[in-house]
Order: structure tokens, then sequence, then C-alpha cells
């Protein structure tokens, strides 16, 4: 059961991400993310200008006018939003870690779908897939989603991000948008990553704290693996130490942004303690101007 505190947690979530919904990310949403093509909505008279190939020749045989076809966007998608639960995502250097990132993302990306009449959906993941959400549309599923990613106690620590592309190719038979939120602390996911991309619409998003890239000068210290459980004694007094430390950090990093690219993926990238909206939106503009691409 949730606490009084995770609940004005929730509640201070949607306000803000409604917020930002409405002022900056609906429309970018909308012209990103296509429905599944155009039907027939109705007919009108011809005017100037107008697409001589939209001519409704029966129509305008019967009427003795001259009238055009009106389409409109098939809008309703199916939005995936993939979650890493283990035990890396608890962990945040200052107010916020990386699990509470991905709530407010997950409600930033779930109220912009439901604001554009599109059905959300959630799987959790650690090592395994651990719960699953099927996609539905409203406010109250919204908040479920981003409650369970607040409150759940998964069963396992570790990451194996294939796994949950697996899943998503299971319970997703037609092509979605599939949003994987995780800091990518897991075995090789190679293959499941490019069927996935192949079969869906995919966005990697890849979250990270100040204090994994670069580590604070605090003599000897014992750091613990937090989905290892494993303790290990750091010289971080040791310059020489720290600089491996983060250029390990960057090889990492550099890697995944490699992996996607070679699918043609462009990866998200989100740090604890600094706005999340923006590198969203910033994303959703350049792929606009790429025409969705």
């Amino acid at each position: 059961m949730l606490t009084k505190e995770e609940l004005r947690e929730i509640r201070r979530i949607e306000i803000v991400t409604k917020r930002q919904v409405n002022d900056q990310l609906a429309g970018s949403y909308h012209s990103v993310f296509k429905g599944r093509g155009m039907s027939f909505s109705e007919v009108r008279l011809y005017q100037p200008g107008d697409d001589i190939r939209r001519i409704d020749w029966n129509v305008s045989a019967r009427a003795n006018e001259v009238f055009v076809k009106q389409f409109v966007e098939e809008r309703e998608l199916t939005v995936m939003i993939m979650v890493d639960m283990s035990g890396s995502l608890d962990f945040g250097s200052g107010e916020e870690s990386k699990r509470k990132v991905a709530a407010k993302l997950t409600a930033l990306l779930a109220f912009s779908a439901i604001k554009n009449n599109d059905r959300v959906g959630l799987i959790l993941f650690t090592d395994e897939v651990e719960f699953y959400i099927p996609p539905k549309k409203g406010r109250k599923h919204v908040l479920r989603m981003i409650r369970e990613i607040l409150a759940y106690q998964p069963n396992r620590r570790g990451t194996d991000v294939g796994k949950a592309l697996e899943f998503l190719a299971y319970v997703s038979k037609r092509k979605a948008v599939a949003f994987l939120v995780s800091d990518f602390i897991s075995g090789p996911f190679d293959k499941p990553l490019k069927v996935a991309a192949n079969r869906h619409d995919l966005i990697p998003i890849f979250l990270s704290d100040p204090l994994e890239n670069e580590l604070p000068n605090l003599g000897l210290t014992w750091l613990e693996d937090t989905e290892t459980g494993k303790v290990v004694a750091a010289p971080l007094h040791l310059k020489r130490f720290r600089k491996a430390f983060a250029a390990k950090r960057r090889e990492q990093r550099d890697g995944f942004r490699q992996l996607f690219t070679r699918i043609n993926l462009k990866m998200i990238e989100l740090q604890t303690g600094q706005p999340f909206a923006r590198p969203v939106l910033d994303y959703f503009k350049l792929r606009a101007r790429r025409g969705g691409a």
C-alpha cells in the first residue's frame, strides 16, 4: 500500500507532467508518431487548388457538381513503455533516483499518448519480465502506471534488456511505438534489439546519474554493486583510478550509441538532477524535421 508521501508524489508528477504535455509536448508527439493511415471521411465541393486525384466522380456525376473526397488520419496508436526496475535504477546521488526519473518520464509519455487518443501499456523488467499492464486509455490508467513504477518491489535485482524486448514481440503483434527506459547495465541484447527495431518504432532512453560517470575524491571507499550485492574497496583518492573509471563509463555510453546507430536508432540521454522533458522534446522536434524518421 502506498504511503501518503508516495500518493502526494504521484499527484505532483501528474500536475507537472500534464502541464508540460499541454504546453510543449502533445503537438510534437502528434507530428512525430503518425497513425496507421488515412480513412475516408466525407465529400465536399471542389475548391480551386484541390488535388484532382481526390475527385469523387460518382458523386460528382449524380450531383452535377464536382466533389472531392476528404480523408482523416486513423490516429490511434499503441504505445508501450518498458521500464528497467533492476537494483541500479534505485540509485541516485541527489534528491531523485533513476527510478523516480523513469516514473516522471513515463507520465510525460503516457499523458502525451492519451491526449492524442492513443493506448499506452507498461512493461516492468529486471533480468526477467516482472509486471505487465496491457495498453489502455484514460487518466486513471496512467496514474496506475506511475504508481506501479514508484511502488513496485521487484523480485530480482539484475537486468536483461533482451528478455524485455522478446516479451514486447510476444504481446505486441502489430507495430507499436515502444520506449525502452534503462541504464542498460545488461548482458548482450543486440539480436532482440534488431528484431524489435524492425517490427516497432523503438526509442531507447538511457538513464544515468552524475556520480556514476565521475567519482568524487573520498579516499578509500567501499562500493556496493546494487544489482549483484558485491562490495569492493575503491581507492577514490587516486586520480588515476577516478580517471580510469570515467573513461570506462564514457566507453560504455559510446558503445550504446554505436549499437543503436547501427540499426538506425537514436538514443535519448537523461540524467538525474537535470530537466527531463527538454531532451525528449528536442528528440521529437528533430524527428519532426526529418519527417518522423
